[in-house]
């Protein structure tokens, strides 16, 4: 599959200020990008960082007045649509040490928090066939609901409330995940189809030696997901960091199959 992307981003800043961006697709061996174009008003000092894992770059900026960014791709998806369901999982012992960490409990992830509840309700499976069944009970249990959450919302939160986007919804698959003893990771994406249109997040865990996509949401699957970054949850990957105070302006996000 071939993704076209656009994104604008404007906001207003009334002093010298440092951002933190992140919204360019990652350059994997699974998703090739034919065409990449990023350009920026009233910014300066433009540096980039590797992002988490050596998954994607992230952008230091000093901004100043308005602030806009335009990002355009063509991005081609070579990534296979497995089976969740057959993929068996990797032994704790054997798991490399970038995954391990994804085992912890982190900020939105109280995975410590869950593991007699993931024992009772999901214990009797393993591998695929246990996050398959995490990510529908997931589905089948919440609410999308836009604008019940905020930056604070924890995967407890969450999970008490049943309600949430798309962000809640990984965060909960993530923290269920290293309930059951596979790592898992919060993963920035984009995708078609995604209502309303904006940056998506999912899952993604551990499984039989390699990372798998898992979006609790049913709105993509693995092969039509351009990643954009990895971290423990969302405070790793944020598509903008102000380090100042900032007005948000306007922000358009549109992601089509060509």
């Amino acid at each position: 599959m071939i993704l076209k992307i656009d994104v604008h981003l404007h906001y207003r800043v009334s002093e010298p200020t440092d951002l933190l961006l992140q919204i360019e697709a990652a350059q994997l061996p699974e998703q090739k990008i034919q065409r990449s174009q990023t350009d920026f008003s009233d910014a300066s000092n433009i540096v980039r960082v590797p992002a988490d894992d050596g998954v994607g770059e992230r952008l230091w900026l000093r901004a100043d007045g308005n602030f806009r960014c335009d990002y355009s791709t063509t991005i081609e998806i070579a990534r296979p649509s497995r089976d969740l369901v057959k993929i068996p999982s990797t032994p704790p012992h054997l798991f490399p040490g970038d995954a391990v960490r994804y085992l912890m409990p982190s900020r939105y992830c109280p995975s410590d928090e869950f593991q007699t509840f993931v024992a009772a309700e999901f214990g009797h499976l393993s591998g695929g066939a246990q996050i398959a069944a995490i990510r529908d009970w997931i589905n089948a249990a919440f609410s999308y609901v836009p604008g019940v959450s905020n930056p604070q919302t924890t995967a407890l939160d969450s999970f008490v409330q049943r309600q949430g986007i798309c962000r809640d919804y990984a965060h909960v698959m993530v923290t269920l995940a290293r309930a059951a003893m596979i790592p898992a990771r919060f993963a920035s994406v984009y995708a078609p189809g995604v209502t309303p249109p904006d940056f998506h997040a999912v899952a993604e865990v551990y499984l039989d030696g390699s990372w798998h996509l898992v979006d609790p949401t049913d709105m993509a699957g693995p092969d039509s997901i351009a990643v954009i970054g990895v971290g423990a949850d969302a405070a790793n990957v944020a598509f903008l960091n102000i380090f100042r105070r900032a007005d948000f302006v306007a922000q358009n996000v549109s992601v089509s199959a060509v």
